[in-house]
């Protein structure tokens, strides 16, 4: 079932989703001083392409509330997006799996720091 998901959710705006956050990746990466925040880009990235069956684990700390204050600018946008698709996709009863899972990245881009995905 896990790669039945993954592939309708590929077609369903995960692709799309998965593209941004690996363009949003390169761009910080250019910098020195953004490869820590483009290393969570990539990370986003890699879920949004593969979301089903795995679970986000927040480890909330003061460092990581520093940085995801930081991290505003690029999660907002790209949060907005991830919310629009669910929106979208949770009009259908078909969609609903799949606009859950936006909202789980549409989260998860507000606050990536200090947060863990693991494998189910």
């Amino acid at each position: 079932m896990r790669g039945i998901g993954n592939l309708i959710w590929f077609l369903c705006g995960g692709f799309i989703i998965g593209l941004l956050w690996l363009m949003a990746g390169i761009v910080w990466c250019i910098t020195i001083i953004g490869i820590p925040v483009g290393l969570q880009c990539f990370k986003l990235s890699s879920l949004c392409f593969f979301p089903f069956k795995k679970k986000i684990i927040y480890h909330p700390r003061v460092r990581s509330a520093c940085l995801n204050i930081i991290w505003l600018v690029t999660g907002i946008p790209l949060a907005v997006i991830s919310a629009a698709f669910g929106m979208i996709l949770c009009a259908s009863i078909i969609g609903i799996p799949f606009g859950l899972q936006h909202f789980k990245i549409a989260k998860l881009s507000l606050m990536p720091f200090d947060t863990e995905i693991m494998t189910e």
